[in-house]
């Protein structure tokens, strides 16, 4: 007698409630990401804020030495002007003229200099109103992915609740050890549950030993691929007869359909590693 059908379909069933669960788990795990995301971009800028604040506070206070320098400068030019109507010498006119001249060239040079310093402190002021903005538009980014994190994370737990459900009632009647093997085998490869044909296996497409492909096609038990460990099932060939392969015809198989060995799984499957060199059903687990 072969594995029952009604194994197989519960099987069936379970690997399809299973591969929507990690689906919806895998998406769970990167919810968070866009936040982070989100937050990291607003912490960047709020960094770069404090920096271009500290610049606008230093310009700050060199636009207001300077304002001081220029009044400095503007006290001793109209000091020297009024000091002209003392002047009783020629001496004296040319010491104060030069000193008047100097004062002026000064006042000058100040004046420039303070145009430049507040257009960069004007331009400064720009940059820091244009990263407030920007800090208000992140943090409300952060809210609204916070608040969609939030919703989805309630309609996936929503989901898995449902989910769970199904899954219990798949697995029931099914030995826990293959409930195990088989999470374990979906959450890898997607497909748990494969046909062999003749003694080919349709997941990896290895050649099996034709005893255990026959112990397969005969057997009442839920048997594994020795290769890459998915539950198998005997499927008849419909059109011509069944085929059968020896392992010197590996080399026409290998690689049909490219599906990847899960290696990984069957090293840190001990049972799965020790049935691969068995030809007597090792891999053979009671339905019940």
């Amino acid at each position: 007698m072969k594995m029952s059908e009604e194994i197989r379909t519960k099987l069936e069933k379970l690997q399809e409630v299973l591969k929507e669960k990690y689906e919806i788990e895998e998406k769970m795990k990167e919810l968070p990401k866009a936040l982070d995301i989100s937050k990291e971009t607003l912490e960047s800028l709020k960094h770069g804020w404090f920096e271009k604040n500290a610049e606008y506070e230093s310009e700050k206070a060199k636009v207001e030495a300077l304002k001081q320098e220029l009044d400095r400068a503007v006290r001793d030019r109209e000091m020297g002007e009024k000091n002209m109507d003392d002047i009783k010498t020629h001496r004296e006119y040319e010491i104060l003229d030069k000193q008047i001249s100097e004062a002026q060239r000064k006042e000058e040079e100040i004046r420039k200099n303070l145009q430049q310093e507040e257009r960069k402190l004007e331009e400064l002021k720009d940059d820091l109103d244009n990263e407030n903005e920007l800090i208000e538009s992140q943090k409300s980014d952060v809210e609204k992915i916070k608040a969609e994190n939030d919703a989805y994370a309630e309609k996936f737990q929503q989901q898995l609740e449902e989910l769970k459900a199904k899954e219990d009632e798949a697995s029931e009647d099914i030995d826990n050890e293959i409930v195990y093997k088989f999470q374990r085998i979906i959450k890898r490869n997607q497909k748990g549950i494969v046909a062999i044909k003749g003694n080919v296996c349709e997941g990896c497409h290895m050649i099996l030993p034709y005893q255990y492909a026959a112990d397969v096609r005969s057997g009442d038990k839920v048997y594994f691929c020795p290769y890459c460990s998915r539950v198998i099932y005997y499927e008849e060939v419909q059109d011509g007869e069944e085929q059968f392969y020896s392992p010197e015809d590996t080399g026409s198989l290998l690689g049909v359909g490219d599906d990847d060995v899960d290696d990984e799984f069957a090293d840190e499957d001990e049972d799965v590693s020790e049935a691969s060199s068995s030809e007597e059903g090792a891999f053979a687990s009671d339905e019940e």
